[in-house]
């Protein structure tokens, strides 16, 4: 059901193996809407709605649609994979990341990050970037594609020790189709989308959709994917993440037990608030109420457990998902009022989730640990309430007074999707926005359509 053969291998256990890859893309075209609002806590009660109009940043107001007509019959001619400004090399235990346009790397690991750093003799060609830097006494030797899918290499030289070599998966953003003949049949799906986000006049709203199953080439489209609202508990995505790559890494173990006080009890979604404290609370038990019942508490402890905002922060960044980050704590109204905000887009979204599916960014067990507690999800009155019952959806939702989010897998075997369906503006109008979002998905992902492959 999920990819698991990643090209990944180290010096330490035997000499890279390289596979030759062969990808083409169709060049699709996308609309860009970045939008933000003003500051409020989580939670339907807790500030005033954003007014729409103020939501949407001069300039970048762009017509829906995938900028290319696509006539019944004629296939898209196939075209050389576009590179992109900025890549990531999934290795193993983490990341090394490339900004061929600001000249800067990032190495983060099990064994350390470097931050960004600036690699000014960064060579650039051929939709490769290839250079060298120094941090620590240690030297990071890369030769890394811009071309999503392709195969980098990093040598890892420390002082005084023999080196590693390591070749892993390149991600971009979007990941280049593996098949754009059959990704030219997802098309019309953003037309479907781009309607329900023109008629949706209350939310400026956005939605990437990416194929996980092959069926349609592994493809991605979005209508507005840059839209940037306030992440409400989405963010909690990547709070999830950060900790599971740390257990990966043998760094914490989710049996381990963290003191919960009175102090740290918020109100909102949860289920923590309602107990006892103090309380010695596991790791695991923290992480699964985080996506279940997107506990607030869980959330902010598990914020102080990894060290405050930096490394989830260093997380997103070192996955270039520049459209995201963690400013404040869930429920925290005087973060709120300072301007300090958790902001997401949906392809940043789509960009977790696809690294996450396809092993790139954590183990296949903590990967399907994390979509197991995404398909445990109790809040369900926007994905799920859109589908028929019985279809299988992991996912998460994200609630403001002016946010209304959901996002994760359609599970429907042999046609897995990732979705993100993000509106900003007053709640509950952006409620019905997200269901008919979600329900136009579906029903293209099940209803045969001219040219499609029927499995």
């Amino acid at each position: 059901m999920r990819k698991s053969d990643k090209k990944r291998s180290s010096s330490l256990a035997g000499a890279p193996v390289r596979v030759p890859l062969k990808w083409l893309a169709a060049a699709v075209a996308l609309a860009v809407v970045a939008t933000t609002g003003p500051a409020t806590a989580d939670g339907p009660d807790h500030g005033p709605v954003a007014d729409p109009a103020q939501t949407t940043e001069p300039g970048y107001a762009v017509e829906p649609g995938d900028g290319q007509s696509h006539e019944p019959g004629v296939e898209p001619t196939p075209e050389r994979a576009p590179t992109s400004e900025v890549s990531w090399l999934s290795i193993p235990g983490g990341v090394f990341a490339v900004d061929s346009l600001g000249h800067t790397v990032r190495y983060r690991a099990c064994d350390g990050d470097t931050g960004r750093v600036a690699d000014p003799g960064m060579r650039v060609a051929a939709g490769v970037a290839s250079g060298a830097v120094v941090v620590g006494g240690t030297a990071y030797r890369y030769r890394v594609p811009l071309v999503g899918r392709a195969e980098g290499t990093l040598e890892v030289i420390p002082r005084h020790r023999p080196p590693t070599t390591l070749t892993g998966v390149v991600v971009t953003s979007p990941q280049p189709p593996t098949d754009p003949i059959a990704g030219a049949r997802l098309f019309p799906l953003s037309g479907q989308l781009a309607r329900v986000v023109a008629d949706a006049s209350l939310n400026p709203a956005g939605v990437t959709v990416r194929d996980l199953s092959g069926r349609y080439g592994d493809q991605q489209i979005a209508v507005n994917g840059s839209l940037r609202p306030k992440a409400a508990s989405v963010i909690k995505l990547w709070i999830l993440v950060e900790l599971l790559r740390r257990v990966d890494c043998g760094q914490v173990a989710l049996d381990d037990g963290v003191l919960v006080t009175p102090q740290d009890v918020v109100g909102g979604t949860g289920q923590l608030q309602f107990e006892t404290f103090p309380q010695v609370v596991t790791l695991h038990r923290l992480a699964r109420y985080l996506v279940k019942y997107s506990d607030n508490v869980a959330a902010n402890v598990l914020i102080t457990y990894l060290g405050g905002f930096a490394p989830v922060n260093a997380l997103i960044d070192s996955m270039n998902q520049r459209s995201t980050i963690l400013a404040r704590r869930m429920l925290d109204s005087a973060a709120a009022q300072r301007g300090e905000e958790n902001y997401t887009s949906p392809d940043d979204v789509v960009s977790l989730l696809g690294a996450v599916w396809d092993g790139e960014i954590l183990t296949p067990a903590s990967r399907d640990l994390m979509i197991g507690f995404m398909r445990e999800q109790t809040l369900n009155t926007k994905i799920p309430a859109a589908l028929p019952p019985g279809v299988p959806v992991a996912h998460k939702t994200g609630d403001l007074p002016d946010a209304s989010h959901d996002v994760g897998y359609y599970l429907i075997p042999g046609t897995e999707t990732a979705v993100a369906f993000l509106t900003a503006g007053p709640m509950a109008t952006g409620d019905e926005t997200v269901r008919r979002m979600a329900r136009t998905v579906y029903d293209f992902l099940v209803t045969p359509t001219e040219g499609a492959v029927e499995e």
